[in-house]
């Protein structure tokens, strides 16, 4: 293995031509076995440009935004920050962690169900201007905190897999979406766009469809 680098938080092995990853693996697993190391996780760093340029092949128009919960390693988020890959963060620690990878504001959408007024006022000050929404308090508190705020309003999806008891929910109804677009305008806060969740994994087209058509009626409605 050449192009090894390593620091406190990670490393990176670059695998010669002809090596098997799985052989690796394995003796990266025995080595760590035999010196008593602390447990380690191992992932395939070049499935990530893979995908990503999956993605570019067949979804060119539109652009992804990576939710930090599922993998805040920085490994993975300096690949994804290099490809140009978006961001959606929950609270600051996210937020400040992307940008000091150098990705810019606009690439940030701030995700968090329920914003702590303290770090709205922080994503208003450097520049953070996208945040999802989808009830009147969160929106009264945006309203209150960010004056460049541009909202996506947050609507619930239906659990084709069946694992209600599982997740909590978030989203507002469609019959509620009006009701918020109404506020908003009173409130003089612009909404841009809608965001949704399918919960994952989710192999079902369906529950996909469903919330497409779902955002395509608040858009219709707005």
């Amino acid at each position: 293995m050449k192009g090894f680098l390593e620091d406190a938080n990670y490393s990176i092995g670059i695998l010669d031509e002809g090596m098997n990853i799985a052989d690796v693996v394995d003796n990266y697993i025995y080595e760590h076995t035999l010196t008593g190391k602390n447990s380690f996780f191992i992932g395939d760093l070049g499935n990530l440009i893979k995908q990503h340029i999956h993605w570019q092949n067949v979804m060119a128009p539109i652009k992804p935004f990576y939710s930090l919960k599922c993998n805040s390693t920085l490994g993975v988020l300096e690949i994804l920050s290099a490809l140009g890959t978006g961001f959606a963060c929950s609270n600051k620690t996210e937020m400040a962690m992307v940008q000091d990878l150098g990705v810019s504001p606009e690439n940030i959408i701030f995700t968090s169900p329920c914003k702590q007024a303290s770090q709205i006022k922080y994503a208003a000050k450097i520049g953070v201007n996208i945040l999802t929404c989808d009830n009147e308090l969160e929106l009264k508190k945006i309203a209150r905190n960010h004056s460049n705020a541009k909202l996506l309003l947050h609507i619930a999806t239906e659990d084709i897999n069946g694992d209600e008891e599982m997740t909590m929910k978030f989203g507002t109804t469609l019959k509620n979406c009006r009701h918020l677009m109404e506020c908003a305008k009173e409130l003089n806060v612009q909404i841009v766009g809608v965001k949704f969740h399918v919960s994952n994994p989710c192999m079902e087209s369906q529950a996909y469809k469903d919330a497409i058509s779902d955002a395509r009626c608040v858009f219709d409605m707005a």
